[in-house]
């Protein structure tokens, strides 16, 4: 599982990273020590969460220890949209508060401050994790089949949300529709718009797919627009103006 997690961040990163390339020609210039070393913090990161989906693969095709199911019978259909829902809410409200928790002195010396060195963030670094953080994340949709059940195709469509939002969320600038940022329905969901302000100001923005506890917690500060200008401090060996690390 671990090859499969590796090959699936090269894949979906490789892939935003050549249509940035495409559409935002330049974005990534001067970053390459960085992209070299996001790609090698992901790629630990992989292995770290390949262990615990090792474990449920096997456990579900062998000893059936999940509540994971192949017979689209077994639950009302209407259950499966509402199963995702179910993943995606549980899955942003851990990553949330996990994710308050590491911007606290302590795990942000300790770890999270491996993430945020990427500065800007690139579309390789999704997983740049150190292995402390890359723990608290892997364990999440493991321990979560083994309560909620979910349709195995309906689980394969959660990892692939949450692998394509990983990714440009922290691409530096917006692949989605304007309306799913700016409208009503992006009062309510992150896209890149909104986390890239987290990395430029830190104490904001902590979800992953929805704004539900950013706004209920009093630490959203909306989306944030896409500067060129970090890129050039940080090509020519400096820190972008506005970036700091979080100290409270």
């Amino acid at each position: 599982m671990t090859l499969i997690v590796g090959l699936r961040y090269l894949a979906s990163s490789g892939a935003f990273a050549l249509a940035t390339r495409a559409v935002r020609p330049g974005l990534y210039t001067g970053l390459d020590a960085q992209i070299r070393r996001e790609i090698a913090w992901s790629l630990a990161s992989a292995a770290i969460y390949g262990v615990p989906a090792g474990i449920v693969a096997w456990g579900w095709q062998n000893r059936g220890w999940t509540r994971i199911y192949t017979d689209p019978h077994a639950y009302p259909l209407w259950y499966l949209p509402l199963s995702i829902l179910l993943y995606l809410a549980a899955h942003d409200t851990w990553f949330y508060w996990t994710h308050r928790w590491m911007h606290r002195p302590k795990p942000f010396r300790l770890a999270h401050a491996v993430h945020h060195a990427s500065r800007p963030p690139t579309a390789w670094a999704a997983m740049a994790f150190h292995p402390v953080e890359a723990l608290t994340g892997a364990v999440v949709i493991p321990l979560l089949v083994f309560v909620i059940p979910v349709h195995v195709a309906a689980l394969g469509l959660v990892l692939g949300i949450m692998t394509v939002m990983g990714v440009t969320n922290h691409m530096g600038w917006e692949v989605f529709p304007r309306f799913m940022w700016r409208g009503a329905m992006g009062g309510w969901l992150i896209t890149a718009s909104h986390h890239q302000r987290h990395h430029a100001e830190y104490r904001c923005n902590y979800g992953l797919y929805f704004r539900f506890w950013d706004r209920l917690c009093g630490t959203d500060r909306g989306v944030g627009g896409f500067d060129p200008a970090p890129r050039r401090a940080r090509a020519a060996g400096g820190d972008a103006p506005g970036e700091r690390r979080a100290d409270d």
